[in-house]
């Protein structure tokens, strides 16, 4: 059964977030791959059937990926990739998961074709990630003075990056999509995205 959509206003905590984030990466089914899979910190919520494909950038994150991987029983070793050129052919998955990624790629539009390309006809897409606050916001200006240096200092991160509107530009269509706003401090809540959709 679908989830209802959020209101854009909705705030949150941490532990609502984290729930939130273990139920929509936990509906991917099949052979799945994540990109950006970090250290592994979505193993514990993907579904005990998936075969799980991951790729990451970062040598000493995919290190502790592979380990991780192993223990958690998915064979396959981590790709060593960025998003904009995945190493795999055309349709070759059912689903594609992404947490706080598009907010950190080199080119969100590229690595989003990339997603399509790779994915089945009709397969499922979970993206969760950070998101520009609405314009004309002391948030989005804080976001836009902020970024240079998360960009810098926090693996890349972008805050300031309208990813809802890069999944639609790219195609993807929404059939559970949730803009939150996550309690933070000092600045404030943090807008953030869940998004569970289809390339039709």
């Amino acid at each position: 059964m679908e989830q209802p959509t959020a209101a854009a206003s909705d705030l949150i905590d941490d532990d609502r977030l984290d729930d939130l984030e273990r139920d929509f990466v936990g509906r991917v089914r099949g052979r799945v791959l994540e990109i950006g899979a970090g250290e592994g910190e979505n193993f514990g919520a993907l579904h005990a059937d998936v075969e799980w494909i991951g790729l990451e950038p970062d040598s000493e994150r995919r290190a502790e990926l592979a380990q991780r991987a192993r223990g958690w029983g998915h064979r396959a070793e981590p790709l060593d990739a960025r998003a904009e050129a995945i190493p795999l052919p055309d349709h070759a998955v059912d689903a594609v998961v992404a947490t706080y990624v598009l907010c950190s790629v080199a080119d969100p539009a590229i690595a989003l074709a990339e997603v399509r390309r790779v994915l089945a006809p009709g397969g499922r897409v979970v993206f969760i990630d950070h998101v520009v606050a609405p314009p004309r916001t002391v948030k989005r200006v804080v976001q836009r003075i902020a970024t240079p240096f998360t960009a810098r200092f926090c693996h890349g991160c972008h805050w300031d990056r309208d990813t809802a509107r890069a999944l639609a530009d790219a195609g993807f269509v929404a059939d559970d999509a949730r803009p939150l706003r996550v309690r933070s401090m000092p600045f404030g809540p943090v807008r953030v995205l869940l998004f569970d959709g289809h390339a039709p």
